[in-house]
């Protein structure tokens, strides 16, 4: 039976300034001729496969916090849908506290994705939209209004903010919906995520077993953030990197030495061949 490998991409396999060296580019491809590997991310298909260009990739990847399954050409494994009413109801109960999402839909079946925000926007989603300002699926809208098949909707803001929003939205949505509430590394805030209630890593990494038929107790997984904790929680093996947050450190089996920005992953798997 082979080893299964599957990494979160920020701030765990990608460095900070989101490159990926070629020292893990090479230790990462070697390890693949013999293991299964993936990505786990909350990241769209279509930058997920600008990151990993030269980076082997053997199975279905998690996207969009598990929010879609598909293969690197394009394959459909599974999806999980926010619906158009559900989804404008978020956006104007979120609009109570002044403050709108981004949205990322489903604009076509052949993984185009629609990113929608709308002109009402805070210091730190100006923020974050200047790591997208080269991207063309972008929809600014007067009146934000949600598309019919949505994987995600994100607000990005100061902690106690969201949290308020938090648990607003989850006193009237209650468990339809799976809220993430994390601080956000790139811009220095917090970020909360809704998502479908049966789209996260976890159900991602079951979604990818089943569809190979790998043991989850040849897994190994790594990460950084709280979402990545389910995850943890279903693999063999659940490795954080330095940078992690304290509470996925503590949840983790493994708390490497290194960061993302000291290959972390790469020297991890070069580790394990060494010992051999």
């Amino acid at each position: 039976m082979k080893n299964i490998y599957i990494t979160d991409l920020d701030h765990t396999f990608l460095k900070t300034d989101l490159s990926i060296s070629d020292f893990t580019r090479e230790t990462w491809n070697a390890e693949a001729q013999n293991s299964i590997v993936s990505i786990a991310t909350a990241r769209t298909y279509k930058k997920t496969v600008q990151f990993l260009q030269n980076i082997h990739v053997n199975a279905p990847m998690i996207l969009l916090d598990g929010a879609l399954i598909a293969t690197t050409d394009r394959k459909t494994i599974e999806t999980k849908f926010i619906n158009k009413e559900v989804a404008n109801a978020i956006i104007d109960e979120g609009a109570k506290f002044a403050i709108y999402p981004f949205i990322l839909s489903l604009a076509d079946k052949n993984l185009s994705e629609a990113f929608s925000y709308s002109t009402v926007l805070n210091p730190h989603q100006v923020q974050v939209l200047k790591n997208y300002k080269k991207d063309d699926h972008h929809h600014q809208e007067k009146n934000l209004r949600a598309m019919s098949e949505n994987f995600k909707i994100v607000y990005f803001g100061e902690e106690k903010l969201l949290r308020r929003v938090a648990s607003h939205l989850e006193g009237i949505f209650g468990d339809s919906l799976r809220y993430i509430l994390a601080p956000e590394a790139y811009v220095g805030c917090y970020f909360l995520t809704m998502i479908h209630k049966d789209a996260d890593k976890s159900h991602g990494i079951r979604s990818v077993s089943e569809y190979i038929g790998f043991d989850l107790k040849k897994l190994t997984v790594f990460g950084d953030n709280f979402n990545d904790v389910g995850m943890f929680e279903l693999a063999g093996v659940s490795v954080a990197v330095a940078n992690a947050q304290e509470g996925v450190k503590k949840a983790a089996k493994i708390v490497l030495p290194h960061t993302n920005d000291e290959d972390a992953v790469a020297k991890y798997l070069k580790g394990l061949k060494s010992a051999k």
